[in-house]
């Protein structure tokens, strides 16, 4: 279930429990239910429907005379157990029966719950148009994880009851529903008709779904079973390019699982107003409709087929072996991370798939770092909801990595073969993959568990070296910089062994040679060993017969880390150049960088031109920027000519760091006319909004920029707003502007494009920063209003906007929102974006100013420093 996250900045490894947390369990079970059976008649108009539900349960102990099910905000009208009515208590959260009959061993009961609801707040969502939008489709659609099913229908609502499942619904015509499993039985009935699906493998409570619209329905197919996708009519193309590549993604995993697709079929349907990326519901995921692609945004919009790819590994991790508890969910939620991995090394190759898994790392190293850091394992926390973080995902992910790394790809694949054959149609825990590891393995992998699943944090690595002629020894020195000094048996160490290589060219690091070589034509040859790292600080030594271009530390990349590399300028230049492993070169390009200086910006701008994969292209981009010389702007600009988007866009966004005019007169054409891709062109358009509010000598007047992000808002109307947004986002930089500000407001109203509506919510607290107190008083109000709203992605924005203010007056609005919301991430949220604005409230003027008389120190002395280096540089040169 992909999500979005917030990193919320705050002090050094924050704790995860947040007051009110406390330790959850799953509930004693009464018996094991079996069959689960929705009867239901939809009032689309009133946002209402009723109906029965049916739970056949199997009970496993005699005498029990009382259960209790999840129910929230239902109009309970009668119970009956085997057609017998029952008496029962109903507190608008939990129902309770009273049986007239209690429980006998293997004697199944069937309970009947007929039910209605009115505008249900969670669980199930009428979509409709109205006065705002009135092109909004007709739709209905559900979203049960974690545990929100309970707000539909009556259940025992926790992952670890499993029971198979049917849904019979009506609906009017033209629309048509959409369910798990297989269509039984359609019928007519006058304006309606009906609907009868049927799930013949058991699943748990929160994968059961419903989806009604008026959709067009395009058909593909697996190995003979229907693959299905449903969306608005007129979007049928935009389909074929975001799913079409669904039945040879299904082949690839039924083989890398080991475990045949084992549903009736997979029907995938994106929806209006969701409030995830997508949801994967036993057999019929559902999907935002945002994920869907015209042809431009297809150039450099990968996300939506690792979306794809997230949801349909959930078929096997997740649905067919299903987690016991929350607690346990990085089994599924780390593997269908590590699925878009498997899936990106399928289809575009290693080097895309090693800085996808680095992309991964970061996110979840930022949770860390800003946010907060726990046991990816833990049952302590206030809502479920809470854990789908980065830690769950993305960190879960690196770990199924080293798993694969730490065995290699066959034992990996035997062992993932062995969890999933034994767990299919079954509950499972994180000691299940333990289990199923050392069955086919023979590996006890508790060392590694214990040190990333079951405590929090990473190894953060300082590795040093250097050479000794004399003596023929390579010394490399690492520190683990997490853990505290003279802390040698600490908690917070890591013992890993760890490969280090030491790299050699045909050609010496002092001659020139292109780097587009790097593991090209000049493929490298490696000395390897392996140490174990399990001290703060440890020195190691290296025979060696002759002195190495370059050190690899983690040769691979495969241990989840952070890497600080204390190498000399000659070896860095080598690695940057020569090493094969496109993440070796990107730690290569950060330590450049950190060292400064003429000789690392023209190394940066070889790499920028030269260098085969996009992604180091794209690191070195923002690399560059991070060297505070003059001549880091000319090496970038070239990067705008490069036939990679991805690479287009990251200089754009380096370039919005160097706010000198001849960046806005770079950057204006592509504003202007445009790029080939949206997201260049987004970027384009909020950086010349930053570069117009910098203190420059020679600036663009801001009327003119203004004027052109005025243009852009009122003419370039276009595929998920993207462009749109970063208009929005140039004009919150002009933090002193009261024109940008009443412009940002405008696009708040209702009616306008929901993605552009929330970019402005959220541009409201970037702007926030410099307007006076009277247009303070105006933001405040308007996002007082707005947090009224209940839609969960509104709200969202809203605590975005209030989170980035810096007074004190945004925490009562934050305050209201917690305490309102039905939505759990909105809680946490809120309550963290509170503590940011203490921290940022309590900054007086004073302070700000000193800041700022040190930013324009630093300029003038970053002017100092580039004359200095072009002099020493043509000093050299005569010499």
């Amino acid at each position: 279930m992909p999500q979005s996250y917030f990193d919320v900045e705050n002090s050094r490894h924050r704790s995860f429990e947040l007051p009110g947390a406390k330790p959850h369990y799953n509930p004693d079970r009464p018996g094991q239910v079996e069959h689960i059976f929705l009867d239901l008649n939809l009032d689309i108009p009133n946002q209402s429907y009723n109906g029965t539900c049916t739970i056949q349960l199997k009970p496993i102990r005699n005498g029990i005379d009382r259960l209790i099910l999840d129910a929230v905000n239902l109009n309970i009208q009668s119970v009956q157990v085997d057609n017998v009515q029952q008496t029962f208590d109903y507190d608008g959260s939990q129902l309770q029966i009273q049986l007239s009959t209690p429980t006998q061993i293997g004697k199944s009961i069937q309970m009947a719950i007929a039910y209605s609801i009115e505008k249900p707040q969670r669980g199930i969502y009428f979509i409709a148009p109205d006065k705002h939008y009135p092109n909004k489709p007709t739709q209905v659609w559900t979203q049960g994880e974690d545990e929100d099913s309970r707000f539909w229908f009556p259940c025992f609502d926790y992952p670890g009851q499993l029971a198979t499942s049917e849904i019979r619904v009506r609906v009017p015509k033209p629309l048509i529903a959409i369910s798990n499993g297989r269509l039984i039985h359609t019928e007519e009935d006058g304006d309606y008709k009906i609907y009868h699906w049927s799930q013949e493998q058991v699943h748990p409570s929160y994968l059961m779904t419903l989806a009604v619209g008026d959709f067009a329905e395009i058909q593909d197919e697996w190995n003979g079973k229907p693959v299905t996708y449903y969306v608005e009519k007129g979007r049928e193309e935009d389909a074929r390019r975001s799913m079409g590549k669904t039945p040879r993604m299904i082949e690839f995993f039924s083989d890398k699982y080991g475990y045949p697709y084992a549903f009736p079929k997979y029907a995938q349907v994106c929806v209006d107003d969701f409030i995830f990326g997508g949801m994967e519901n036993t057999s019929t995921t559902l999907l935002t409709d945002r994920c869907l692609l015209d042809e431009r945004a297809a150039l450099d919009n990968r996300m939506t087929e690792s979306l794809v790819a997230h949801e349909l590994a959930h078929q096997w991790f997740g649905d067919l072996v299903v987690i016991k508890h929350w607690s346990h969910a990085w089994i599924k939620e780390g593997m269908a991370s590590y699925s878009e991995v498997m899936w990106t090394e399928q289809e575009y190759g290693a080097e895309d798939a090693a800085y996808y898994r680095l992309l991964e790392a970061r996110n979840y190293i930022n949770e860390d770092s800003s946010r907060y850091r726990r046991p990816i394992v833990t049952h302590v926390y206030r809502e479920a909801i809470e854990l789908y973080d980065r830690h769950l995902y993305e960190k879960g992910s690196c770990v199924y990595h080293m798993i694969r790394a730490e065995l290699g790809d066959e034992l990996f694949w035997q062992a993932i073969h062995t969890f999933v054959q034994d767990n299919a149609h079954k509950t499972v825990e994180t000691v299940d993959l333990l289990r199923a590891i050392e069955k086919a393995t023979g590996r006890n992998f508790l060392f590694l568990f214990d040190q990333y699943v079951y405590r929090g944090g990473h190894p953060d690595f300082k590795v040093t070296y250097s050479w000794d002629g004399d003596s023929q020894l390579a010394k490399v020195t690492v520190t683990q910089t997490q853990a505290k000094e003279g802390n040698n048996g600490s908690s917070e160490l890591f013992d890993l062994k760890i490969p280090i290589n030491f790299g050699y060219t045909q050609k010496q690091a002092g001659e020139t040679g292109g780097a587009g070589e790097a593991g090209g034509e000049l493929t490298p040859h490696f000395k390897t060993f392996t140490v174990r790292v399990n001290e703060r600080e440890q020195s190691f030594y290296f025979p060696l017969e002759e002195k190495p271009q370059f050190v690899s530390f983690d040769a691979g990349n495969n241990f989840l880390k952070t890497v600080f590399l204390e190498y000399p300028l000659p070896e860095l230049k080598a690695q940057l150049e020569f090493d094969p492993d496109p993440i070796s070169r990107i730690y290569a390009a950060e330590a450049l960088a950190k060292k400064g200086g003429l000789e690392a910006v023209k190394a940066l701008s070889t790499a920028l031109k030269r260098d085969r994969f996009w992604g180091v292209r794209v690191e070195v981009a923002k690399q560059l920027a991070e060297i505070k010389l003059d001549q880091a702007f000319d090496q970038l600009l070239p990067g705008l000519q490069d036939e990679n988007a991805l690479v287009r866009r990251a200089v754009v966004e380096s370039l919005a760091n160097i706010k000198i005019h001849d960046t806005y007169k770079a950057l204006k054409p592509l504003v202007e006319n445009g790029d080939a891709s949206y997201y260049v062109e987004a970027a384009a358009t909020k950086a010349i909004g930053g570069i117009a509010a910098a203190s420059l000598d020679e600036k663009p007047k801001e009327e003119k920029v203004l004027k052109l992000l005025k243009t852009v808002l009122e003419k370039r109307a276009g595929w998920n707003e993207v462009v749109r947004s970063g208009a929005i986002a140039g004009l919150s930089q002009l933090k002193t502007s009261e024109a940008a500000l009443e412009l940002i407001l405008e696009y708040t109203r209702l009616g306008e494009p929901q993605a552009l509506r929330l970019s402005a919510i959220r541009a409201l607290g970037t702007i926030s920063t410099g307007q006076t107190p009277v247009n303070l008083e105006r933001i405040l109000d308007r996002l007082a209003e707005l947090a009224r709203e209940t839609f969960f992605l509104t709200q969202v924005a809203v605590v975005i906007a209030l989170g980035q203010m810096e007074t004190p007056k945004a925490i009562g609005i934050l305050r209201s929102l917690a305490d309102q919301t039905p939505d759990g991430r909105v809680r946490r949220m809120a309550e963290e974006a509170i503590s940011k604005v203490q921290k940022s409230s309590g900054t007086d003027q004073a302070v700000k100013q000193v800041r700022e008389e040190l930013e324009q120190l630093k300029k003038a002395n970053q002017e100092l420093k580039s004359r200095l280096e072009d002099l020493e540089a043509k000093s050299s040169v005569k010499g």
